[in-house]
């Protein structure tokens, strides 16, 4: 095998319009998909209770949340604004259900204490933020594939979604407002991070940008997604510098004493 096809990602890819009908009927929140994802919830929010990392890593296990934060990194890169718009309302659904379910948990659960699993959620580091990105390249180029291969994507993208959500839920529900913030910042971030990933690989794949047929609303529409993608990209790598200079130091400090 030459050199130059080890890491070519064109090898086993799949047809482009199969990959974006996959990725536009992955996006919807309703019906089964929900009722899942508030299980998952729920499972992860008793794992977090319980300090139990295993649970947690079974909640990953059927988590659907990588569907709509996928579907914003394929529209910013494909210059689809309808396809933006469904999976940032899916995403907004998501999260609500998600923040619903596990605040109702742990309003009802009598074990009020955080555990170090929900603790490890309250403050953002680098690591995070790492985790984040490379789980969004595993997501995006298990879904290009023709075959899906060993990594299970959602996994990836449950790994630095789910328990973050969880927190932030155990926050509102014990009017813990700091770890409510923490958390649901580190959930913010981690989904800027899983788009921008699948907006880099889609646009080294080279996916033909969305053509509506009309100039002026084709050429509208690259620069307000262009925009946003600014929007979006400049204050996150501001953010990954930052969280780096905070972790820096610590260790330091940490040394120090």
């Amino acid at each position: 095998m030459k050199r130059h096809n080890l890491f070519n990602l064109h090898e086993g890819e799949e047809k482009q319009d199969k990959v974006l009908q996959d990725v536009l009927k992955n996006i919807s929140f309703k019906g089964a998909n929900l009722w899942i994802l508030a299980c998952a919830i729920f499972i992860a929010s008793i794992g977090l209770n319980v300090n139990s990392t295993a649970v947690i890593i079974g909640a990953m296990l059927i988590s659907p949340l990588m569907g709509p934060i996928v579907g914003i990194g394929v529209a910013l890169a494909i210059y689809d604004l309808t396809l933006l718009k469904k999976s940032g309302k899916n995403l907004l659904t998501a999260t609500i259900v998600s923040l619903l379910v596990s605040a109702i948990y742990f309003t009802l659960s009598p074990f009020k204490e955080a555990q170090s699993e929900i603790l490890a959620r309250t403050s953002p580091n680098i690591y995070d933020v790492l985790i984040a990105f490379i789980g969004g390249i595993v997501g995006i180029i298990s879904i290009t594939r023709v075959e899906k291969g060993n990594p299970i994507p959602g996994v990836a993208i449950a790994t630095a979604l789910m328990p973050p959500l969880c927190t932030a839920g155990f926050g509102l529900a014990t009017g813990n407002f700091s770890y409510f913030l923490g958390a649901f910042y580190l959930y913010s971030i981690n989904c800027f991070f899983i788009g921008i990933a699948t907006f880099f690989i889609i646009k080294y794949l080279k996916y033909r940008p969305k053509n509506t047929g009309n100039e002026k609303l084709n050429k509208r529409l690259h620069y307000v997604i262009t925009s946003l993608v600014i929007l979006i990209v400049t204050p996150s790598l501001y953010l990954a510098y930052t969280l780096f200079q905070e972790k820096r130091f610590h260790e330091n400090v940490a040394h120090y004493i």
